[in-house]
């Protein structure tokens, strides 16, 4: 008998010898007199017995059986080894086919002695910041770099961004080190599939923004503002806005998202044997949609405030590497790999002395932009004055003798005259020498 049973059988006891009214057993035990009589009667019936509930010592019907839960710990040791107990549930559902809550999951595997893999730290006490209330209105970028690859291949950087208002990740990518070609890509990616954020979030790195601390240089000073950074370029080309953040806490909606992303991308690369770069983004490319559906939530406006790009640009052409250039006379512009020629321009007018903007894509290929005209790149042809002939042998005859052919080359390539290198004077007589004579 459990606590609760023996406890109604010392009070039963005592209301059949008639020590205690059946009121005043039902208060003690927190029943009704109803029910007190039928204890009792039970009781008289049956003994001790009648007090212990008719379920005692059942299994419950919806009880997971002992084959599933040997299942399920073989599971979580195994195939899923190192998967935190909410992913796993999800997992389970997804590829195994066995749908289990996950509150019995980690009740399951706690009894079979598999603790927690990730163990939460206590919050500390900051003030928090309301949401945007339209989607689109502020987008959080970071890099997070970490082990991504559990030493299965190279230490890489995770690049991208979450939407401030539904904290869904509008767009990501692996890269070798957090560089402007991987926000380039990521904001490239929202522009795609949402369109243009009203600001961006970041940190202070360098890549957002050119050292305050140094003094303008005198182009700085007569153009009135600061030189920017590539992608400082692209934001404001755009009219993007920019917020650096002074402190990891102040972006910690994206912050919290790497921890998350550490915790299930992590186990979706290991499920995948994922070991290059190329292996690692072909994952994130199909984690990303299931990653928002589960952890995005609704904007308090469901007015989306995403922008559509302006007329006549791309993202493509917008999110690279833009540089400045002075075009050559003959329709060049320098590069470190060798000069680029540039095509016929559409008006047929010259290129010679125009100010152009050289685009490199991310994709690899050269633009150019001159007045809103794109134009592609090609390497520029050799330069002429280091152009020379080739000599050209022809190939021996087989049926001319050894002699005869030895002669016929010969004949082809006379040896030079021994002086011919010297300077010739002219003779006393030459017609040149009497002309001057006679001038004189």
């Amino acid at each position: 008998m459990d606590g609760r049973a023996q406890q109604r059988l010392y009070v039963v006891e005592h209301l059949a010898a008639g020590r205690i009214t059946a009121d005043e057993a039902g208060r003690v035990l927190r029943l009704s007199v109803r029910q007190v009589r039928r204890l009792l009667a039970a009781y008289r019936a049956e003994g001790a017995a009648g007090l212990v509930h008719g379920n005692h010592g059942r299994s419950p019907v919806h009880r997971t059986s002992a084959e599933l839960r040997d299942q399920l710990v073989l599971l979580a040791q195994e195939r899923y080894a190192g998967v935190n107990h909410a992913h796993l549930a999800e997992l389970l559902a997804e590829r195994e086919g066995i749908r289990v809550a996950e509150r019995t999951l980690r009740r399951i595997l706690a009894e079979a002695g598999l603790g927690p893999v990730r163990h939460r730290r206590a919050p500390k006490h900051r003030s928090r910041r309301d949401r945007m209330s339209r989607e689109g209105l502020l987008l959080q970028v970071d890099g997070s770099r970490h082990d991504w690859l559990e030493a299965r291949g190279p230490v890489l950087t995770l690049i991208g961004g979450i939407d401030d208002a539904t904290s869904r990740v509008t767009g990501a990518t692996f890269r070798q080190a957090e560089d402007a070609a991987g926000y380039f890509a990521t904001f490239t990616q929202t522009a795609h599939r949402h369109g243009l954020p009203g600001a961006i979030y970041s940190d202070r790195h360098g890549i957002f923004i050119a050292d305050k601390n140094r003094p303008p240089t005198l182009a700085e000073q007569l153009a009135g503002k600061r030189s920017f950074t590539q992608v400082g370029r692209a934001l404001d080309e755009l009219d993007i806005g920019w917020i650096g953040a002074r402190s990891p806490q102040a972006k910690g909606r994206i912050e919290r998202t790497w921890g998350t992303f550490q915790d299930r991308l992590v186990s979706e690369l290991r499920l995948a044997a994922a070991t290059t770069l190329e292996d690692a983004n072909a994952v994130l490319e199909g984690y990303l949609p299931r990653h928002n559906a589960r952890f995005g939530v609704p904007a308090a406006d469901p007015a989306p405030a995403w922008r559509p790009l302006p007329a006549g640009l791309t993202a493509e052409a917008v999110f690279c590497f833009h540089y400045p250039r002075r075009v050559a006379n003959d329709a060049t512009v320098s590069w470190p790999g060798g000069p680029l020629a540039l095509p016929r321009r559409h008006d047929g007018r010259s290129w010679a002395g125009r100010t152009v903007t050289l685009q490199e894509r991310l994709d690899g290929s050269l633009w150019v932009n001159h007045e809103g005209e794109l134009y592609p790149l090609r390497p520029a042809p050799p330069d002429p004055g280091q152009l020379r002939a080739r000599r050209r042998t022809a190939p021996a005859d087989p049926h001319l003798p050894a002699e005869v052919a030895e002669l016929a080359e010969t004949e082809k390539s006379p040896a030079p005259h021994p002086s011919a290198g010297a300077p010739r004077r002219p003779a006393p007589d030459h017609p040149w020498r009497r002309h001057r004579g006679r001038e004189r």
